[in-house]
């Protein structure tokens, strides 16, 4: 490790020299309570910016270790450090001038979710703290701009780190309550089981956002209040007793007029398997952590998945098994999604009758009578869902606008009034038995099997570097393929995507080898990242400053969209 000094006699010698004469200043340099670590330098001033990271030790941060020994803590305390950070570097970023990205100051922008980030890291065991972000290296034209590159690192930086990485520095209320909300959290995640439940949403709740593209909640928006038949409590370790509403295990239904809180409640519950910061206004809506989202998804390709609990005995013969496709329909999708997120161990389906294929879902009495009931294929949803919670124990909260056949096989149901819930069960079943479905014994199909074989992209054996781009979050670009994951939609962070590129690269290069499942191969990649580190997948000289943990569930949804893969 070299001094300051160092590093200053340094710039002062590149100064005015090509551009590269940058790639130098690689290495770590002593600023007394902390360590600057210059990890990788952009080659060009229109480049992407150089990574840098800051290390501060835990004696010198000082943070009191019952904010990092917990893990749920812990990814807190991150989370709050990196948005105080962000907004340090806000303020003096593109205050050194210069050519192409010269000045930049960025770091990870953290939306209402906490999510484990390489951007900020605390041990567990010191409470020692990393913070990982961009540099735009200063240049006239392609020339060092050494002096601009002397004001960001000897004054910018130095403010930014003491504002913002010293507990005594910080707000000690602030931090706290970040700790102690994720930790309160974590309590309602762990205890859903023990009552019964697959999801809470908290009395006082803001669940509407304030526009289609903001996760930011809506201004002077109705506040949810739980049915009091509905109503359970908690009591946590920090807030003390919480009511709200509890979704019990089974099959429950959310109905109710267009525009009446329906799917805002159901978006809610999909983001609820995160924590949330304070003043996001869904900071207790709890969801069962495998919960998954399942829609139709037209065009997906499909591999060797089992769908014969849902599609079978096709005019052409296909085998429905192990069914094979590259452009899916709508019902054959949503079939889809289904065996592969019981697949990914979900123990609860979020559907949205809005983006679910009407033929998969239902087939009404006046249809079957003229399409007879051997000529159709499609075993529909509403003919299995009862299966999958008494045989699978996979419960299925369901929004439902248009179509009251459901009422029959629902335990329970909640109608949505001006975002209001109203626990309508009895009175739903008495207006169901006027109208009674037809009887229906489903095939008897065996439950799908799970036993596909993960075979690696010879292309990622024989080159290792290949590139890996995110796309938004609509998709991940390896070279040239494309992985549409638009609607994978708990998805919350790009930086999600970005994991998940180094997740698939990483997969095909150790652990796909043509004998090992898909669920054992998932299995090895989390607990290859619990043991190492979410940065280890990279198998990078450095650490990228850009990745954030996705579930495993999201994982499993990755590669089964990844086309050129063989299952």
């Amino acid at each position: 490790m070299q001094s300051q000094n160092e590093l200053r006699n340094l710039l002062q010698r590149i100064d005015h020299k090509s551009y590269p004469a940058y790639k130098d200043t690689r290495g770590s340099y002593d600023f007394g309570n902390y360590v600057l670590s210059i990890d990788h330098v952009q080659g060009d001033p229109f480049a992407a910016p150089s990574k840098v990271s800051v290390h501060v030790r835990g004696g010198a941060a000082k943070f009191p270790a019952d904010l990092y020994r917990m893990k749920c803590r812990r990814l807190a305390v991150c989370d709050y450090l990196l948005r105080q950070f962000g907004q340090e570097l806000e303020r003096v970023s593109f205050k050194a001038k210069g050519s192409g990205k010269s000045g930049l100051l960025a770091v990870s922008r953290p939306g209402q979710e906490v999510l484990e980030r390489t951007a900020c890291q605390m041990d567990e065991a010191k409470g020692d703290l990393v913070l990982r972000f961009e540099v735009g290296f200063p240049a006239n034209g392609r020339t060092v701009n050494a002096r601009e590159l002397e004001k960001i690192f000897f004054t910018f930086l130095p403010e930014c780190v003491s504002h913002s990485l010293f507990y005594k520095a910080l707000d000690e209320k602030a931090v706290y309550r970040a700790a102690d909300l994720a930790e309160d959290q974590q309590y309602i995640r762990d205890h859903l089981k023990e009552q019964g439940l697959v999801a809470f949403v908290a009395d006082a709740s803001i669940l509407p956002r304030e526009s289609g593209v903001s996760g930011r909640p809506m201004k002077d928006a109705v506040k949810f209040t739980a049915p009091e038949s509905m109503k359970v409590s908690f009591a946590l370790p920090h807030a003390g007793k919480i009511q709200g509403m509890g979704i019990k295990k089974g099959i429950t239904l959310i109905v109710g007029g267009g525009y009446h809180g329906k799917s805002t409640l159901l978006k809610a519950l999909e983001l609820g398997v995160y924590n949330h910061i304070a003043g996001d206004g869904r900071e207790y809506v709890i969801t069962d952590d495998t919960a998954m989202k399942i829609r139709a998804e037209d065009g997906r390709s499909i591999k060797k998945v089992d769908i014969s609990m849902f599609i079978n005995d096709l005019p052409n013969g296909k085998d429905t098994s192990a069914f094979r496709t590259e452009d899916a329909s709508g019902s054959t999708s949503q079939a889809a999604n289904v065996v592969e997120a019981m697949e990914a161990g979900a123990e609860t389906f979020l559907i949205d009758e809005d983006t679910s294929a009407t033929n998969f879902m239902i087939r009404d009495e006046l249809m079957q009578r003229v399409v007879n009931r051997e000529d159709e294929p499609i075993t529909p949803f509403i003919d299995r869902i009862r299966e999958l919670y008494e045989q699978y124990g996979i419960s299925t909260i369901l929004v439902a606008g248009s179509s009251g056949s459901y009422f029959h096989v629902a335990d329970c149901i909640v109608q949505m009034n001006r975002y209001k819930p109203q626990e309508i069960t009895a009175f739903a079943k008495e207006e169901a038995d006027r109208f009674p479905l037809p009887e229906v014994k489903p095939p008897k199909q065996a439950a799908p099997t799970f036993e596909r074989a993960v075979r690696p992209d010879r292309a990622f054996k024989e080159d290792a570097r290949m590139k890996l781009k995110t796309m938004g979050r609509d998709g991940i670009s390896i070279n040239r393929d494309t992985i549409d994951v638009r609607y994978v939609e708990q998805l919350a962070d790009t930086e999600q995507l970005a994991a998940l590129a180094y997740f698939l690269k990483y997969a095909e290069i150790h652990v796909f080898n043509g004998k090992r499942t898909l669920r054992e191969s998932v299995s090895l990649l989390m607990q290859y990242v619990e043991e190492h580190g979410l940065a280890a997948v990279t198998e990078s000289s450095y650490v990228p400053c850009g990745l954030a943990m996705p579930r495993a569930q999201e994982i499993f949804a990755c590669i089964n969209r990844y086309r050129r893969i063989s299952l």
